[in-house]
């Protein structure tokens, strides 16, 4: 079990309880799976982009490394099939469409195993222009996968983070990430990451259940910017 000690990003660097992850994108070719690798790495964490066509996690690796602005950085990148990345990394992401959600995980099953597993998909649909939410059986696709990998410590987290502001290595955001989680570690780790992240601040949104809520959110930010041609996100105040 991951024990990361509770104090700020800064404190644990300063006191050595700080220690570089090994961490894996699942289906990580696309935007939302570049922009956490990315700013993962400018973290400092190891990454392995994981994708059903190996050479294709390979490139985008290889494409990353060359676009993250440092040669330390770059080294922090490698390409393997989902079935590795998930076998060899600490902490996942799965960064799936939710249409392949379910054979995806049944094929990875065993190698998530005890591991915290952070669940970024949001179940949409377009109808009409219109993005709408899917509302899985479950509630949301984050309990499904809870459902289908009950072994797997699983955190829903950065839905309604913008793809785009993550990729840009020398940006910087100005909003939250919600994360979700029923087990209070694996949660602390998710918002730990978080926070490292530039210009984003974890925040704990609860229980697992929760995440139905963060999955629609995810179609209301697309239409509203859409509306405004903008890449708007959520940031709670007051807190």
């Amino acid at each position: 079990m991951l024990r990361w000690p509770g104090a700020g990003v800064k404190a644990i660097q300063a006191s050595q309880g700080w220690r570089d992850l090994k961490i894996g994108l699942i289906g990580g070719t696309g935007q939302e799976g570049r922009g956490l690798a990315m700013q993962l790495a400018l973290a400092g964490h190891d990454i392995v982009i994981g994708s059903r066509d190996e050479g294709r996690a390979i490139e985008t690796a290889r494409e990353l490394a060359d676009t993250c602005g440092s040669e330390n950085i770059a080294e922090n990148f490698t390409g393997a099939d989902n079935m590795s990345a998930a076998a060899q990394c600490e902490v996942a992401f799965l960064t799936v469409p939710y249409s392949g959600m379910l054979s995806v995980l049944q094929s990875i099953s065993r190698q998530l195993r005890g591991k915290v597993c952070v669940n970024t998909v949001a179940p949409l649909e377009v109808v009409s222009g219109q993005v709408r939410g899917i509302a899985p059986p479950t509630g949301s696709a984050a309990e499904e996968a809870d459902r289908e990998v009950p072994d797997a410590r699983w955190v829903a987290a950065f839905h309604t983070v913008p793809a785009r502001g993550l990729l840009r290595p020398g940006s910087r955001l100005n909003t939250d990430a919600l994360v979700c989680s029923d087990d209070e570690e694996a949660l602390k780790t998710v918002v730990q990451l978080a926070n490292e992240m530039q210009g984003i601040r974890g925040v704990n949104a609860g229980a697992l259940e929760n995440a139905r809520y963060l999955e629609g959110a995810t179609a209301l930010l697309i239409n509203i910017n859409r509306i405004y041609n903008a890449h708007g996100s959520i940031k709670v105040v007051g807190i």
